[in-house]
């Protein structure tokens, strides 16, 4: 059995802007251990700060009302009873003690003999086991050490075996191997000590981390350290995302990894850290369950010939069809399934080039815009536009809340509404949902609001605005377009008006199950 630790929480957070609070470390640390089922995770740094301990004696109060407080560790130094003190009272049960895993680390940053280094680590582990602690031991640098003092590594290691010392750590800490080194190196360290527990700690730093655990996992160590969306220190450690391919399609290890639970985690921490996941990241990123080629779809529907392992309902996902200008009938025909629409082979001939002259402008269509188009190109009234924006009117003044007044035609009745808001868009919002509210009708949830702005600099860039609701316990997205980013948003809402109009609940689930990943639930 492979053992994954997740340091989303303690290396993750030394991702340059992130810091999460105490509440959402909580909340993620619940979600890897009980929904991931990760086997351990790193929290927290002794002696940061009062929010990081905190945070630590929360969840380790969690931890031990629910029987898993030896699944929680926390980083230590070689500092004496100083990290240990500050363990204990935040309520840790095990350390992951910091030592020097290559001797120019030693020399130049502590100044000390590796005698002397050992004499302290020693010192350091027979005071936790007399306090109830579990040590693990991280050899900083050890990669270095490997290249440039591989006696030094072998000294190290040789003493602390004999310890009662769990795991020793091995860190790629600034990122430098390759796989072929990897695998030699580790393997080294699992052949000259048979009987030490080993984990490999992967950054990312030439694009290789993936690849490097790959090669540490053959060489046989007996646990890897992961981040959720990769996240780290300068390129980030190794994604967890990866790992679990890696594990399970080509080195087919057994593991305790929860695959269904991948997406809503990823976009939880990608909620709480602010860095957004690349829409081509491999697993978790928006588009990676996405064939774009019209003659991929074709294939998929004559025989599932762009299937690969990664299935996506593996990741709690759903295989889409792209339409853009690189879309061919078969890519509109795979949408129009999932909505339920038939059209001859002239319409659908008509309604394909559209969407490659819309691709061609380089405008963003969605499955959800599809009936629209169609409505547009057969002039014909497939889709009703039960929701019309008659007129709007956004005010700002200096020291003022924003105010706007909004009028809706809805089934051919106006209605009109003003509300302040904490900006346009929000008090926007406030009136339209003031509006629906006094005609009970059900109103989505916004969960996500993204902007895009092309590069350039250019002030009358159009901006596209992509914004995610949520209904009936469903996600969907929609998106608008105009040189104003204020007015796109409220585009892209009239579009979800639409979507739920008057839809009965077979028809909105078929537009809305197309979305790219699990509804988002907020501790």
């Amino acid at each position: 059995m492979i053992e994954i630790m997740d340091t989303t929480l303690r290396d993750g957070e030394q991702t340059t802007g992130v810091s999460f609070t105490d509440s959402e470390k909580l909340a993620l640390a619940k979600m890897l251990l009980n929904e991931i089922r990760v086997n351990r995770i790193e929290i927290a740094s002794a002696k940061v700060s009062r929010g990081e301990f905190e945070a630590a004696k929360r969840i380790t109060q969690w931890a031990s009302k629910n029987n898993c407080i030896d699944k929680i560790e926390i980083l230590t130094f070689v500092d004496g009873t100083a990290s240990l003190d500050w363990v204990e009272k935040a309520g840790g049960k095990v350390i992951n003690l910091l030592t020097k895993g290559s001797l120019k680390h030693l020399e130049g940053q502590l100044r000390k003999t590796p005698k002397e280094h050992l004499a302290d680590i020693l010192f350091i582990i027979e005071e936790a086991n007399k306090r109830g602690i579990s040590v693990n031991l991280y050899m900083e640098d050890w990669s270095n050490g490997m290249l440039s003092s591989a006696e030094y590594v072998f000294f190290m290691a040789e003493h602390l075996s004999k310890t009662s010392v769990k795991r020793i750590m091995l860190p790629d800490t600034l990122g430098i191997l390759n796989p072929e080194q990897t695998e030699r190196f580790c393997g080294l360290m699992v052949n000259r000590f048979p009987n030490t527990h080993f984990d490999f700690h992967a950054h990312n730093d030439y694009d290789l981390a993936t690849a490097n655990v790959f090669s540490a996992l053959k060489a046989g160590v007996k646990g890897v350290h992961t981040t959720v969306n990769g996240l780290g220190e300068r390129a980030g450690n190794v994604p967890l995302a990866s790992v679990m391919g890696v594990l399970n399609d080509h080195l087919r290890m057994q593991n305790t990894l929860v695959e269904t639970k991948l997406s809503h985690v990823s976009r939880m921490v990608e909620l709480f850290s602010g860095l957004r996941v690349p829409a081509n990241k491999p697993l978790t990123g928006d588009y990676v369950f996405t064939q774009c080629c019209g003659v991929h779809a074709d294939g998929d529907s004559k025989a599932n010939l762009y299937f690969n392992p990664l299935l996506p309902e593996r990741f709690g996902r759903s295989r889409q069809y792209a339409l853009g200008k690189t879309s061919g009938k078969a890519n509109i025909t795979k949408n129009l399934e999932e909505l339920g629409i038939e059209l001859s082979k002239e319409d659908l001939l008509k309604v394909t080039q559209r969407v490659i002259e819309l691709g061609d402008k380089k405008e963003t269509v969605t499955i959800d815009d599809l009936p629209y188009i169609i409505s547009d190109v057969l002039k014909s009234d497939k889709v009703e536009q039960r929701v019309k924006l008659i007129n709007y009117s956004l005010s700002i003044a200096r020291g003022l809340k924003p105010v706007a007044s909004v009028s809706l035609c809805i089934d051919d009745d106006i209605h009109t509404e003003t509300s302040v808001g904490d900006g346009q868009y929000d008090a926007f919002m406030k009136a339209v949902r003031n509006i629906y509210l006094r005609q009970e009708k059900e109103y989505p949830a916004l969960t996500d609001y993204l902007v895009t702005i092309p590069p350039g600099g250019k002030t009358d860039a159009l901006v596209e605005t992509t914004i995610s609701w949520e209904y009936h316990g469903k996600e969907f997205k929609t998106r608008g377009l105009d040189a104003d980013q204020t007015s796109a948003a409220i585009k892209a809402t009239i579009k979800m008006l639409n979507i739920i109009a008057g839809a009965d609940d077979t028809e909105v689930k078929n537009i809305i199950k197309t979305a790219n990943y699990q509804p988002q639930t907020h501790p």
